[in-house]
């Protein structure tokens, strides 16, 4: 997919460096000349020594043919700008750095998806965001398990489906486990097997091989084979 990442700090560098080993097209955009070269040095992508909040260097960066735009600037005005731009240039995904969780709302209004934390776990997590944004949260348990929690689309495989009915017919693998479920109404209950599931459900869901693709399409249509959503 291709992918613009502004800023290349703390958590920019790293985050170029996982979306290039997973063989991304990738597009930095870094205001700090020292850093910009460094990056241009490191890794095998574009560069651009540019202000990101100016219009024009969005564009010079691809907006129009971007499957994703990532933001990890140490100042969330600055990174909600850029948002902003990403929006305006119908850019799929936009996923952003959070440094204070009371301007979470602010971002949710643009459609902007939100990643929480530091350095390398941050770079991880903007990433995987970027790939899989139905996943609202995940969280690795031991080897290649994780526990994560989803939006059930309209048009997913499981939707409209009881939980015994979808493991008989093979829609819900053995190895991946409904938790919990919570309603568009704000409910929340353990699964079971009689519980059924519905478009706009929210639900918790472990999984022994993770987030991958194949798993996060039982409860998401917006998924395709290689992890992501849209034109990626």
């Amino acid at each position: 997919m291709q992918v613009i990442i502004v800023g290349a700090g703390t958590v920019g560098a790293p985050l170029v460096d996982v979306a290039t080993g997973s063989g991304n097209e990738v597009v930095v955009v870094e205001q700090d000349g020292g850093r910009a070269n460094e990056i241009a040095d490191a890794y095998d992508c574009a560069v651009l020594h540019a202000d990101a909040t100016d219009e024009s260097t969005i564009q010079d960066a691809g907006a129009d043919r971007a499957d994703a735009l990532i933001t990890t600037t140490g100042r969330d005005p600055t990174n909600l700008f850029v948002c902003l731009l990403g929006a305006e240039h119908d850019i799929p995904t936009v996923v952003s750095l959070l440094q204070r969780p009371a301007h979470r709302h602010l971002f949710a209004e643009l459609g902007v998806y939100t990643v929480a934390g530091l350095h390398d776990l941050a770079a991880e997590s903007l990433y995987r965001v970027a790939r899989q944004p139905a996943v609202s949260e995940s969280m690795p348990v031991a080897g290649d398990a994780a526990v994560f929690r989803i939006t059930v689309g309209a048009d997913a495989p499981i939707a409209d489906t009881m939980l015994v009915d979808a493991r008989s017919t093979g829609v819900l693998p053995d190895d991946v486990l409904v938790v919990a479920v919570r309603t568009g109404d704000g409910e929340a209950e353990i699964a079971r097997s009689e519980t059924t599931i519905t478009p706009g459900d929210e639900v918790t869901v472990y999984s022994s091989r993770g987030t991958t693709a194949d798993v996060t399409a039982v409860f998401s249509t917006d998924v395709r084979e290689d992890g992501a959503r849209g034109r990626f």
